[in-house]
């Protein structure tokens, strides 16, 4: 086989219409795929919402914990040091 008649048999079999309709559906199915997985990843997961946490709300909430001079901790309550 020489040269040239292999280039018209490669030219044959390239634009025939079972590679250029199995090509087609490759190509589409790949943007299919594709397009899945884009929609997906913009849309959150079905197992539930994501909450996202706010730092200084949950600074706000957390108590502050002072301490005495002698650093335990304690505090004395203001209302049973005074007597009516």
């Amino acid at each position: 086989m020489s040269g040239a008649e292999l280039r018209t048999l490669l030219v044959q079999v390239i634009t025939s219409w079972q590679v250029i309709a199995v090509t087609i559906v490759i190509v589409f199915f790949v943007f299919l795929i594709n397009s899945a997985a884009r929609v997906r990843e913009d849309f959150p997961s079905s197992s539930g919402p994501k909450i996202k946490k706010n730092r200084k709300a949950a600074a706000a909430v957390t108590p502050e914990v002072s301490t005495d001079e002698d650093g335990l901790g304690l505090e004395e309550d203001p209302a049973k040091g005074q007597e009516l």
